[in-house]
């Protein structure tokens, strides 16, 4: 039965544990701001499963609360200063970061970036299910986010020729 229970598991110590590392986690996150965890590059998504691999290492194992603490701070202000950085620096956020790449051009699907993207054509039309597309001749466009998203910009109505802003595609790349 020590597999499920055993006297020597050190439940109050958990539970504070989780206390104060969620206590922790809100505060830096609200010195750093909302992006902390955002999805918007590959870095951003590490930077998540890293901060998750701390939380649980310091409250499963001989990780102490304070170094914990300081691993999370520590992964705060390195995300922190790579935003400001990417800010400032074209060249910086573009090696760190995947360029969106588009997927279909109105109701033309993009075949070769599908293939470089890994992307099956099913997956796309399962997007375009999600989006409630009723026919291909309402997308404008489908576009692989950087985030690993697919997002479908479409008329909402296949009767209506509705005005499609060139500038939303700003930044995503036409070949890979």
């Amino acid at each position: 039965m020590d597999w499920i229970y055993s006297t020597k598991d050190p439940l109050l110590q958990t539970l504070v544990g989780c206390l104060i590392i969620f206590v922790v986690v809100i505060i830096l996150t609200r010195i750093v701001g909302l992006r902390a965890f955002a999805k918007f590059t590959a870095y951003d998504f590490a930077f998540t499963v890293a901060i998750g691999s701390i939380i649980s290492s310091t409250l499963t194992s001989s990780t102490s609360l304070a170094h914990g603490s300081t691993a999370i701070a520590g992964l705060l202000l390195i995300m922190f200063l790579f935003s400001y950085l990417q800010r400032k620096s074209k060249s910086l956020s573009n090696a760190i970061s995947n360029a969106p790449l588009l997927l279909m051009d109105g109701p033309t699907i993009l075949y070769e970036n599908l293939k470089f993207a890994r992307i099956q054509e099913e997956q796309v039309i399962a997007k375009l299910r999600e989006a409630n597309v009723l026919n291909y001749d309402q997308v404008f466009a489908v576009i692989l986010e950087s985030t690993g998203d697919i997002s479908v910009l479409h008329s909402a109505n296949a009767d209506k020729n509705e005005r499609f802003d060139k500038k939303l595609l700003s930044g995503v790349r036409t070949k890979p």
